[in-house]
């Protein structure tokens, strides 16, 4: 058969109507949302099928049964995706009826109708012809514009969401299943068929190193987000060196306090050793009885002083222990030893981890650390206060004690005896 008799076939005023028809049928009643399967995809489906069926030789009956169901097979889309070759049939019958043709071809257009189904399986040559026609562009050079208006349809139409993998999957594998039926299909698209699933196998791999490339980016930005994060959350630099600052000089109050303990201690022991070796053991004379209680006096303002003195030293430990309901209701001071020392390892670092992670934690427990730090001197400077005071007084009172002794064993002509 020559292309003048399917050229005189297209041109006749039925198929002229038929294409009017269509074309008016999609126009008015056609979603937006069918961007693939509307008027061009059939128009195209239609030119497709006269090239392939002109090639396979088939009868001028045939090609006009092949060429109705080409114009018809996609006009069920007018009612939505699902079932839509029922549809179809339904539309190429009422109209096939209306025009007088016979129960016997509008059953062959539709028989057509339906091997146009995914899967493909056609029983007889028309089959294998609309077949292929309805999926020329798998072997076309615009096969990934097609492609992508399809993958449009599907997510407006079908709400058939696709990540780039998924889609490329779905079309290599479609692709390598997908066997044209026809000699002439086979022989002219074919290997631009096999070109396409090569570029779609090579899309494919390129999308997932990329997917994997951003994905791996995503985690290091995701972690360098993390450690900002964690970092902000800290304490500031200011108050950092403010803690560290108070820290310090309450530190070197401490000292200075326990140094000037031991200089108070250290001078009271020595007048206390001269005392009892030298002066004690004179006082059984009766000619230095005088003397006793100015001595006595003495003795014991030495001793009270080194008492405060040692008081203001002397250190406090308390239990060592504490709860991890402690550590949750942040009642425990975990950066003084006394709370923690008899605490095994495991418990001390879980509650330290708890501590830094929880920033108004740390800040209350430096500020609780400072307070009872500041507690801690108060009492060491005022005992440390009380045992001067002592010592000085004391020292004063001797001093007159002593004279006053003298003078009144002078007075009573008796000459002390302290050699």
């Amino acid at each position: 058969m020559n292309s003048t008799i399917f050229f005189t076939m297209l041109e006749n005023d039925f198929f002229k109507e038929i294409e009017a028809f269509v074309f008016n049928l999609f126009k008015n009643e056609l979603s937006p949302k069918v961007v693939y399967h509307n008027f061009e995809h059939t128009f195209q489906v239609v030119k497709n099928t006269y090239e392939i069926g002109l090639a396979e030789n088939i009868t001028e009956e045939e090609l006009e049964i092949v060429l109705l169901a080409a114009w018809f097979h996609d006009t069920g889309f007018i009612y939505g995706f699902e079932n839509h070759e029922t549809k179809s049939k339904e539309i190429s019958e009422k109209y096939l009826s209306e025009k007088g043709f016979s129960l016997d071809k509008i059953s062959k257009v539709n028989l057509l109708i339906d091997a146009t189904k995914i899967p493909q399986k056609p029983t007889n040559k028309l089959e294998e012809i609309i077949c292929d026609a309805d999926l020329y562009h798998l072997g076309a050079e615009d096969f990934n514009e097609k492609s992508n208006l399809l993958r449009s349809e599907w997510e407006q139409l079908c709400d058939k969401t696709l990540t780039d993998i998924e889609y490329l999957e779905e079309n290599e594998i479609f692709l390598s299943e997908h066997t044209y039926f026809t000699n002439y299909a086979f022989a002219n698209l074919n290997k631009q068929k096999t070109a396409n699933w090569l570029k779609v196998k090579k899309d494919l791999r390129k999308t997932i190193a990329k997917n994997e490339e951003l994905r791996v980016k995503n985690k290091l930005k995701k972690e360098e987000l993390k450690r900002k994060k964690d970092k902000s959350d800290r304490p500031e630099r200011g108050i950092e060196t403010m803690y560290r600052v108070t820290l310090k000089n309450h530190i070197k109050l401490s000292d200075i306090a326990d140094t000037k303990a031991n200089i108070l201690l250290s001078v009271s022991a020595i007048i206390l050793s001269i005392a009892l070796s030298s002066l004690f053991p004179k006082l059984d004379k009766p000619d230095n009885y005088y003397l006793i209680y100015p001595t006595l006096f003495f003795l014991f303002i030495t001793v009270i002083t080194m008492i405060y003195s040692i008081l203001s030293t002397r250190p406090k430990v308390t239990s060592g222990k504490f709860t991890k309901e402690d550590v949750k209701n942040k009642k425990v001071n975990l950066l003084f030893f006394g709370n923690f020392h008899q605490m095994p390892l495991e418990d001390f670092q879980e509650g330290m981890t708890e501590l830094m992670k929880d920033r108004e934690y740390l800040y209350k427990t430096l500020m609780k650390d400072l307070y009872f730090l500041g507690i801690v001197l108060e009492k060491k400077y005022r005992l440390l206060r009380i045992a001067y005071n002592i010592f000085m007084v004391g020292i004063i009172i001797s001093v007159i004690a002593f004279v006053i002794a003298f003078e009144i064993m002078k007075n009573s002509g008796v000459t002390p005896d302290l050699i």
